[in-house]
């Protein structure tokens, strides 16, 4: 392991150098790469990292988010742990990957949806499989919708009834949570009931509010009785006040989960390829009754 600390070091030191910097392809993959490694030390249960390895993590996440997104919040390098670093470093990465995606020309398919509360498409990318995207107009200022989706989330199982719980393990700062989410069971539910540990990260670029999750590992681990373990590969909203109208909200919901299979066996690709959209078509028009009757044009 020390080796492999000392060629973390060197890679963020690397980083640094100015003509390194230029490439913001290289800095992503480094991000990545700093990501893998502290995962196989807390895997491995090593807890200590040399003190300065958390500093030249977060220099070089402060140079990354510089360039594109800005923390909502401020903070001291000084009080993460290499733990905290690692939640930190995994929410910038599916960040950075939320806004290739958002950023490039991909071709989505209108998915076919019941409930016209919003409009769900997909698209099939490298690394995450079918991505859907949900898109809306709310009549709500993108404050509220902050304070609902990412300060309040654990109040979330009080106006959406598809989830039984939600639950902050962690505060990292102030942009990062590492949650535990308990869906509710269902009656003819054909996936059935399932839990998802992840790491909620936020960040600012101009005026909009990108909240982020992806799934993580925590120690101890949450057990949920009856529920089958699944993974957010990536979900990123982004809230953007509406051009000439700063009361409503431009919400954008990118989703890819993986459901894992049920007790009864594998999950055909047509029922996840239903019940993902569907499941965001709800949660918006959970919110939009929640938020108020008007809340949806």
């Amino acid at each position: 392991s020390c080796a492999m600390l000392r060629a973390t070091v060197k890679l963020c030191c690397g980083i640094a150098h100015d003509h390194l910097r230029r490439l913001p392809g290289l800095k992503i993959t480094a991000v990545v790469a700093i990501q893998k490694d502290v995962r196989g030390l807390v895997v491995r249960g090593s807890r200590h990292l040399h003190s300065k390895i958390p500093h030249y993590i977060q220099r070089l996440m402060g140079k990354e988010t510089a360039a594109c997104l800005e923390p909502a919040g401020d903070v001291s390098p000084s009080q993460f742990s290499s733990m905290d670093l690692f939640y930190i470093t995994q929410g910038e990465t599916a960040l950075q990957r939320a806004l290739s995606i958002l950023q490039q020309h991909t071709s989505w398919q209108a998915e076919t949806m019941l409930d016209a509360v919003a409009a769900v498409s997909s698209a099939a990318l490298p690394g995450l499989g079918k991505v859907f995207r949900a898109e809306a107009v709310l009549a709500v200022p993108v404050a509220r919708l902050h304070q609902e989706l990412f300060e309040g989330i654990e109040q979330m199982p009080q106006w959406n009834p598809t989830l039984s719980q939600v639950k902050v393990l962690q505060r990292i700062g102030t942009d990062t949570l590492v949650t535990h989410e308990v869906t509710a069971p269902s009656p003819g539910n054909l996936v059935g009931q399932r839990d998802f540990v992840s790491v909620q990260h936020r960040g600012r670029r101009e005026t909009a509010i990108y909240l982020v999750g992806t799934a993580t590992h925590v120690e101890p681990l949450p057990l949920q009785e009856g529920c089958i373990r699944a993974e957010s590969r990536l979900s990123c909203i982004v809230l953007q006040p509406l051009a000439g109208d700063p009361g409503r909200t431009r919400f954008t919901w990118l989703l890819s989960m993986d459901l894992k299979a049920s007790a009864a066996g594998w999950i055909p690709a047509s029922i996840i390829n239903r019940v993902l959209p569907q499941s965001q078509a709800d949660f918006i028009k959970h919110l939009c009754q929640h938020l108020s009757a008007t809340a949806c044009p």
